[in-house]
């Protein structure tokens, strides 16, 4: 792949083992608490923004928002699977994360160092992986008495490896020997979640130690609005290596980078034109599933021309290969990213965006998870290659089903096919560990009131 090409290519989507989910230490934090008066076996649904209180903080380590807590719950009539007791919940993303953890989380390239590893031949980590890696690290804080030194070292990592086109942004690839290559440019979701995850962090940990989280978080979206926004402020580009000069590219935007919950956090964190950006991602979300997916409400990986008015998927073959244009290994995280964004703030265009997705995979797969395919084209019909079932496409429906619920029982199916499912890739098993944690009640954003 070229320098251009980006980090969740067809080389993540192969179905080679890597193992159960098995392993670790799977203990440790609360994991009793209620999600907003949610319980397994109880009512169903979230009760708003109020919590359980009742003493969720204990065993923090220190930690203002540990894992496991659940001092507040989502978005009314959001739900949870409740077949499980919340506790129970916990445990088993705590059990996923340790395999997590053993599998892919590696230390080295410089002294106290961590990185994510995506187990290919030709490349030792990417920003997208990093950028999961500083998010689970700080959602797992509370659990992991190691989660800040994690969290720091890969900082670290981050930072010892810039990109050329900006250095406050993170160069995109890294190879066996921890040097940049494929061109050391950026790629916009890393730096999204990078961003998001340091400010997590300063709600954790604040930001008066080694660290300025705070700080560090208002550099990277400085440049992030400088070299990964468009110069109208309406969409997030590919990297930044984009420019007005390259019509093909900079006229472009990656689905899969729509975080309208992060674009949120940003706009309240740092003001400037993240209102306008999520506003005009949202508008761009409905042209596309009103033109191109009225019957699936899928959104293709690469999205040309998206203030025109007349936004387009790209041809094949554009950037990454003959599905560009489709629902593939980048689209596949729409679910989950649209999702949150509903769980946390109540969005309604979130709800309206993938309820549509939730409705066409439960009628697509005649409501058996395990029939969830590794890509569609945008009408709904499976893709010729992905005729086998990829974690990475089913863990974000079980966040869009969240938002529905008259989607109860296909939601306690999936979060049962999520946990029994073998890993596969890197990318499935952390697009897994992302989601398991929003389903579980797990996720929350940074301006919301710490735990005690």
């Amino acid at each position: 792949m070229t320098a251009e090409d980006l980090e969740a290519g067809t080389e993540l989507g192969g179905s080679d083992d890597v193992g159960s989910t098995d392993g670790g230490s799977t203990d440790g934090g609360s994991t009793g608490g209620s999600t907003g008066g949610t319980t397994g076996g109880g009512d169903t649904t979230s009760g708003g923004t109020e919590g359980s209180g009742d003493g969720a903080c204990s065993g923090s380590w220190d930690t203002a928002q540990p894992f496991g807590s659940h001092p507040f719950g989502y978005a009314p009539g959001t739900i949870l699977p409740n077949h499980l007791e919340q506790g129970a919940l916990d445990q088993q993303v705590a059990q996923f994360y340790a395999g997590w953890k053993q599998r892919y989380l590696s230390g080295g390239c410089g002294t106290g160092r961590y990185y994510v590893d995506i187990q290919t031949a030709d490349r030792l980590t990417v920003s997208e992986a990093h950028g999961y890696g500083m998010l689970i690290s700080a959602y797992m804080a509370g659990h992991d008495p190691d989660a800040k030194a994690i969290f720091d070292g890969m900082y670290d990592y981050f930072r010892d490896h810039p990109s050329q086109g900006n250095s406050q942004l993170m160069a995109w690839a890294q190879d066996g020997v921890c040097e940049n290559t494929d061109g050391a440019t950026s790629a916009t979701d890393g730096d999204l979640d990078i961003a998001y995850a340091l400010l997590l962090a300063n709600k954790q940990w604040g930001s008066g130690g080694a660290i300025d989280y705070a700080g560090e978080a208002a550099a990277i979206l400085g440049a992030i609005d400088q070299a990964e926004v468009d110069d109208s402020g309406s969409y997030v580009r590919l990297g930044d290596w984009t420019h007005p000069s390259n019509a093909t590219y900079y006229d472009a935007t990656r689905s899969s980078d729509f975080m309208p919950a992060h674009f949120a956090t940003f706009a309240t964190f740092i003001g400037g034109r993240w209102d306008g950006v999520r506003n005009a991602t949202y508008d761009l979300i409905a042209t596309v599933q009103a033109t191109y997916s009225q019957g699936s409400g899928l959104l293709p990986d690469f999205i040309q021309h998206p203030t025109s008015g007349s936004p387009s998927p790209v041809s094949p073959n554009w950037l990454e290969g003959p599905y560009d244009g489709e629902y593939y290994f980048n689209a596949c995280r729409n679910p989950w990213r649209i999702g949150v964004d509903y769980l946390l703030n109540g969005d309604p265009r979130a709800q309206a965006a993938v309820t549509q997705m939730n409705g066409w995979v439960q009628s697509a797969t005649g409501g058996s998870p395990g029939n969830i395919r590794a890509g569609y084209w945008l009408d709904g019909d499976a893709l010729p290659t992905g005729d086998y079932f990829e974690l990475a496409f089913a863990a974000p429906f079980g966040v869009a089903a969240m938002a529905d619920p008259g989607s109860q029982a296909w939601l306690n199916n999936l979060w049962d096919t999520l946990i029994a499912a073998d890993g596969h890739t890197y990318y499935g098993d952390s697009i897994t560990m992302l989601s398991l944690l929003a389903m579980s009640g797990n996720w929350w954003a940074p301006e919301d009131p710490p735990c005690q």
